[in-house]
């Protein structure tokens, strides 16, 4: 080959090679980074979820008025025990937010604990519902307020929940 020829190529290039550049491609690391912020995100908001749905939003007390003169106080009613389901229990639960009028609930928390309340057969140490008044309740004075109309009631019962339509107060009557 002269001077001046073409020079030897073993891909038939002009370059000896092929030396184009490759078509750019974007690094992984924005994609790393949106599935990581949108994992992360998913397990923030089920964390929170969780913990708000584990934690009771109710708080029913119960307490007797100066009337009541027998026993412990604290062991008059109770509370119901647990997170509250999403779907509404049957008719026949002894959960305190299906007692009516008439019924009976006895006591099963522990004396100077929280109230435990079940709906129960009418025997001795239980309590005779006497009105139930649907509706909020701000707490204590105003479960208090309500069955001070009621004529005979010994102690008070409310559940009080975020719901305001889930709220309830009931009069009692120890037997």
């Amino acid at each position: 080959m002269p001077y001046g020829g073409e020079p030897y190529r073993p891909d038939g290039g002009p370059y000896g090679g092929d030396q184009s550049p490759s078509p750019s491609r974007r690094g992984r690391g924005p994609l790393i980074a949106v599935v990581a912020v949108v994992v992360l995100l998913a397990v923030a908001g089920g964390a929170y979820w969780f913990l708000a749905r584990s934690d009771d939003p109710a708080t029913p007390v119960a307490a007797p008025t100066g009337s009541a003169g027998v026993g412990e106080p604290s062991a008059d009613v109770t509370e119901p025990a647990g997170p509250v389901p999403s779907a509404a229990a049957p008719e026949s639960s002894a959960d305190p937010r299906f007692v009516k009028v008439g019924q009976c609930v006895r006591n099963d928390g522990a004396a100077g604990g929280k109230p435990k309340l079940l709906i129960s057969g009418c025997a001795a140490k239980s309590y005779e519902v006497l009105r139930r008044i649907d509706g909020a309740t701000s707490g204590e004075r105003d479960a208090e307020a309500k069955c001070a109309k009621v004529e005979g009631y010994t102690n008070w019962y409310f559940f009080d929940s975020e719901l305001d339509t889930l709220d309830f107060v009931l009069c009692l009557k120890q037997r």
